[in-house]
């Protein structure tokens, strides 16, 4: 893995797809493999997926409207104009026989009854923290441990938060000894990636099979 990493350091634009081995020899074909993204509200989910995908992501943004007022807080997102309504969705090759699908789940507690369907055929997730609002990702956590679904947390770090080692988000969180914890940017794609990985490989320890 250490080469694709270092392959996708420069990056693949959007608007010029690369064929890839697998695509012109047929006795190759890839393991599609489906990753989950979920957080609390305004986390940095979409931004992860939009970071990262190698295809114009697919987003289902709508514009916040008044009607969202007491139930979206933006104390720690002003800024935030967009909301996920349904998913997000993106693509990237890790290697010539490994793509992996994100799909982005939406935040916001009224959406939930959608997370079912997204998960299913799942290998993990990646549960999305943000150290302003540790306690927005416990429903994520709680989802994760009772259906068996593998997950790694990794922490986004927003400019102008307080930094936190990875034992202290665990420890915060409760998070159990054999699950990884890390701390990324959801804005860089180098660091999606090592986190991807992360969970790639943690998950084929849970469920090698």
């Amino acid at each position: 893995m250490d080469s694709a990493v270092s392959e996708l350091l420069g990056g693949l634009p959007a608007e010029e797809e690369q064929l890839q081995v697998w695509q012109t020899d047929r006795s190759r074909a890839p393991i599609a493999t489906k990753i989950v993204v979920a957080g609390g509200f305004g986390v940095g989910k979409t931004t992860l997926v939009s970071a990262v995908s190698e295809i114009q992501p697919l987003q289902t943004e709508a514009l916040m409207t008044q009607a969202s007022e007491e139930t979206d807080d933006l104390t720690a997102t002003p800024g935030k104009t967009t909301t996920t309504v349904a998913m997000d969705f993106g693509r990237i090759t890790l290697d010539d026989d490994l793509v992996l699908y994100l799909f982005g789940t939406p935040g916001q507690q009224r959406f939930w009854f959608m997370w079912d369907d997204l998960v299913r055929g799942a290998i993990g997730a990646v549960v999305l923290a943000d150290t302003r609002r540790l306690p927005d990702c416990f429903p994520a956590l709680d989802y994760f441990e009772s259906c068996g679904l593998p997950y790694v947390v990794a922490v986004n770090h927003f400019d102008g938060s307080e930094r936190f080692e990875p034992e202290d988000v665990r420890e915060a969180l409760t998070v159990p000894p054999h699950v990884p914890v890390l701390v990324m940017d959801a804005r860089r794609r180098i660091s999606v990636i090592e986190t991807l990985l992360a969970l790639v490989g943690h998950a084929l320890e849970a469920t090698p099979e």
